[in-house]
Order: structure tokens, then C-alpha cells, then sequence
């Protein structure tokens, strides 16, 4: 049986001397690992579709549940993030969130909006890439199921906040902070809460038409990444070496 979808390649892995072996992020059927036959050949047509982060319409060979690429077209390469080690490393860095977030035929055309629309901010649009970053792990904590909770301290139920549990995903104020309890508390402001409102809730073609002064990013910025990474229990490489490119031996 014959397949025709469109997908984001999220990992090139070698099969064998010829042969690779794709994990790609579709529209219709979730996150499908592919055969690429011949992909390692010289002059393979595969090559440029099958690369990471290009996205692509595929026909595929079903069979038994195993699939196999029979064409392929580009649609979006992305080149810009390929010219700049930054940006390819902090699109690797989603690509691989995405990756750990989708299920083999589930469906999550969220998921992949996001990542396509983030992508595209970066290497096309020019979006400062700590706000892109920012709004590409707040969502994605939200599509993911751990949206969090910002109508007010969790204790007294006040709109406004000073910090932001990064284990519960709640909001609390100064008056109502208990010093004993565990957990860890990030500072949070105005500007910053104002923007969380707005990525978790806006419209996906709106994602970034929200202005944030430069020190309400930078504890956006530190809230996103620190909350997500929380909620899945795990580390990323790639963002690490994302950071050691960004900042360098200030970078611990």
C-alpha cells in the first residue's frame, strides 16, 4: 500500500552500507520511523530530502507496518539553520523535544505547527532566538500536557506573583512563599507573567506578536526552559551544547 504525507525529519540514523533509517514527524500519522534505501549511495536523490530538519511530502510502502520511501519532495529545507552552528544546534534542540513528546501513529499536528512555525521564526523571520526558544518550550510543555497554572497564587489566589514553582507549575507571592517547603522557586515579574498568559493561550499563528521588554525575557527565557525540563525529567544534549555556543565559559 502507497502513503502520501508530509513530515519534519527528526533523526538520521545508518542502517547499514547503503540503507538509513528516519524518525519523521507527520501531519496524519505522528512520529513514523522510515527506511531511506540508498540514501547512503553517492548522488543518492534522497539526500537532500532526507537530511535533519528538512521538511518534505513523502510516498511511502506500507507494508506490515514497516515503511519505506518511494519519493520524496522537498518543501522546506531550512538552509539558513545549516549556514549557522547556533541555529541549526537550537533547532536540533526542538526537533529533538519533539522527538521525546510524539508517539509512534498518534497524531500531533500541534505539536508539529509549533515546531515548524519555530523553525521558520528562526530562519526566516529573524525572531531573536531567546524568545523563539522561550515560546517553543512553554507550548510545548503545554501541548504536552503540563500547561501551568497562572490564575493566581496558589495560596492566596492574588493575580499578580514573584515567583513561579518550577515543580507544580504555580504562581506565588512573596506574603505566602513558605521557606521550608521544597521545590524550586524562579523570580518572575509583571512583564514576564504577562507573556506566559499570552503563549499559552494565544492563537498558533500568533505565537510571537507579543513585545516583552529585555529583562522580562531573560526570566521568561529561564522559566520556559527550566519548567519544561522539569515536567519531562530529563536533560537534552543538544541543549547544552546549544548554551556552550551562547555563553561560551560563562556556561556551567
Amino acid at each position: 500500500m502507497y502513503l502520501t504525507i508530509r513530515g519534519l525529519v527528526l533523526r538520521v540514523v545508518n542502517y547499514n552500507d547503503t540503507d538509513a533509517l528516519l524518525t519523521v514527524l507527520t501531519h496524519s500519522n505522528g512520529k513514523l520511523t522510515i527506511k531511506a534505501r540508498g540514501l547512503r549511495r553517492k548522488n543518492s536523490p534522497l539526500a537532500a530530502p532526507c537530511q535533519l530538519l528538512a521538511y518534505n511530502e513523502f510516498v511511502l510502502f506500507e507494508n506490515k507496518g514497516f515503511y519505506t520511501i518511494n519519493e520524496a519532495r522537498c518543501i522546506e529545507l531550512f538552509s539558513e539553520l545549516q549556514r549557522d552552528i547556533c541555529k541549526l544546534s537550537l533547532g536540533t534542540y526542538f526537533v529533538q523535544v519533539a522527538e521525546v513528546l510524539s508517539q509512534e501513529d498518534m497524531p500531533n499536528p500541534e505539536l508539529l505547527s509549533l515546531l515548524l512555525n519555530c523553525l521558520y521564526a528562526v530562519a526566516k523571520l529573524g525572531v531573536l532566538e531567546k524568545k523563539v526558544k522561550a515560546v517553543f518550550e512553554l507550548r510545548s510543555a503545554c501541548i504536552a500536557g503540563f500547561a501551568p497554572d497562572l490564575s493566581g497564587c496558589r495560596a492566596c489566589g492574588k493575580a499578580s506573583a514573584d515567583y513561579f514553582d518550577i515543580s507544580c507549575g504555580q504562581l506565588e507571592c512573596s506574603a505566602c512563599r513558605n521557606y521550608a517547603e521544597g521545590g524550586i522557586r524562579m523570580p518572575i515579574n509583571p512583564g514576564a507573567l504577562q507573556a506566559m498568559h499570552y503563549v499559552c493561550s494565544c492563537d498558533s499563528k500568533k505565537l510571537f506578536l507579543f513585545q516583552i521588554g529585555e529583562d522580562s525575557l531573560d526570566l521568561l527565557s529561564n522559566i520556559a526552559e527550566s519548567y519544561l525540563v522539569s515536567q519531562l525529567e530529563r536533560g537534552f544534549p543538544t541543549l547544552d551544547f546549544y548554551k556552550t555556543l551562547i555563553l561560551g565559559d560563562n556556561y556551567v
